[in-house]
């Protein structure tokens, strides 16, 4: 009996070792060394060129037409519109409303005329109808599969012919030609590879859902991502009714470009003007409070940040941060200590992102600043401020980009005052700032004494 030979494949970057290492030697990843079956392809798996090679200046250039989703939300996202023969990536947490999304979706495409196949490898078709049935009526054209062999999935694709196709998800699709079991790096990225390669000879969209690890990314192997035109993360928190999808990678758009979607019961709602509803329920006057202007793709961002400062009762001072980067945070303060003079070695220090979302923008450091300081002071910011500036570590403001397009959403929400970098506001003309008290500041100091006073 022949022996079956077996190889080391890594999760991250897909290099290979005949022998299991603790560490990769090609991208240095720990623990990502996964077994697979050393075996050759048959005929059957191979997958064949797309073309011949061709000269660039022959190459003829087609219109990409792009149509709706049924949700302006879910456009803004993808750069538009959806493309025929795209294929983007999908991850979130579990139970934060990607199959409602995706359902939703492909019932709306379907409404408008188009044909679409929700292919589930998780739930039977009665299950997903279930689910479907707060939607309201189903579409004529929407087909639901159960199936979870690509193989059989792409004769019912090349059958329907749908316009939109949904997989849910990859990990449990295989390939009968891979001895590998489903969600395995090899079935993983091998069934990526079978759908791009439909997808795009066929010019069917599809979007293919994927789990995510403990760590928040999407699980399988890395080279996933770099196949697909776009990754979308589904964000979220569980207690919060509010979910944000954002675009960290997108051939057709901006990266880190955001969806706001509100959970009701009857499915996702789209947030037409989310500045509005993160600032809802703020407190007018409370001391450790600062709205930021944040940009998130193409969308200016009105948000609050709270902070609570209050002595410490143990020897180590504690330190929290949610909805930013908690080693920001912490810089931060030590510049607050070495360049403001405030005494924040025996002070607990709690900062949040008010409504659950999650900014990594460097232009809310000054707010973060003077949250911290408002709640050490105890001292409530002057009404109608809003604050945009990133903080460098010798206290200065640096300037900050596309400042008259947050000046806008500013004025448009009813604010007064705006506290921004000295460089920005010196590029700026007279037009743009309208009504507004625009305050140019070149350092922490500066902005704390507009801003608080003292």
């Amino acid at each position: 009996m022949k022996k079956t030979k077996t190889k080391f494949v890594c999760a991250e970057c897909g290099a290979e070792s005949p022998k299991w290492m603790g560490k990769c030697p090609n991208c240095g990843t720990w623990g990502s060394m996964v077994e697979e079956i050393d075996s050759k392809a048959s005929p059957s798996a191979r997958l064949p060129s797309f073309s011949s090679p061709v000269l660039l200046q022959d190459v003829h250039m087609e219109k990409m037409d792009r149509y709706s989703s049924g949700s302006h939300e879910f456009d803004r996202v993808l750069g538009g519109g959806i493309i025929p023969g795209s294929l983007f990536l999908v991850g979130g947490d579990p139970g934060i409303g990607k199959s409602t999304l995706l359902l939703q979706t492909v019932h709306r495409i379907a409404i408008e005329g188009g044909v679409t196949l929700y292919v589930t490898g998780e739930e039977s078709p009665q299950q997903v109808k279930m689910r479907a049935a707060r939607l309201g009526s189903f579409a004529e054209s929407l087909y639901i599969l159960a199936e979870t062999d690509l193989d059989q999935i792409e004769k019912h694709v090349k059958h329907i012919q749908p316009i939109f196709l949904v997989i849910d998800s990859i990990q449990t699709m295989f390939r009968s030609a891979l001895p590998s079991a489903p969600g395995s790096p090899q079935q993983v990225r091998e069934c990526t590879m079978q759908i791009l390669r439909f997808a795009k000879e066929a010019q069917i969209a599809t979007c293919i859902v994927g789990h995510v690890t403990k760590d928040g990314t999407i699980a399988g192997p890395r080279l996933m991502e770099h196949m697909v035109d776009a990754v979308l993360y589904f964000e979220g928190d569980r207690h919060h009714r509010f979910r944000i999808l954002r675009a960290v990678k997108n051939r057709f758009g901006s990266t880190n470009e955001i969806g706001v979607f509100d959970m009701q019961g009857g499915g996702l709602e789209d947030v037409a003007s989310p500045s509005e509803i993160f600032l809802e329920e703020r407190t007018q006057g409370a001391a450790g409070s600062a709205v930021v202007a944040s940009l998130e793709g193409t969308r200016t961002v009105l948000a609050e940040i709270q902070a609570l400062v209050t002595t410490s009762a143990f020897g180590q001072p504690r330190r929290m941060a949610s909805g930013m980067d908690y080693q920001r945070v912490t810089l931060l303060m030590a510049v607050l200590e070495k360049r403001v003079g405030l005494y924040l070695q025996s002070q607990d220090a709690y900062v949040n992102v008010a409504g659950g979302l999650r900014i990594e923008e460097p232009a809310i450091d000054l707010g973060i600043c003077l949250a911290i300081t408002s709640s050490f002071r105890d001292q409530p910011l002057k009404p109608g401020t809003v604050v945009i500036g990133e903080v460098g570590l010798t206290g200065e403001i640096r300037a900050v980009t596309r400042l008259e397009q947050r000046i806008q959403e500013v004025a448009k929400l009813g604010f007064s005052r705006i506290i921004a970098p000295n460089r920005s506001v010196a590029r700026l003309t007279e037009s743009t700032v309208r009504d507004l008290e625009l305050i140019g500041v070149d350092t922490v100091a500066d902005a704390i004494r507009y801003a608080i006073g003292g």
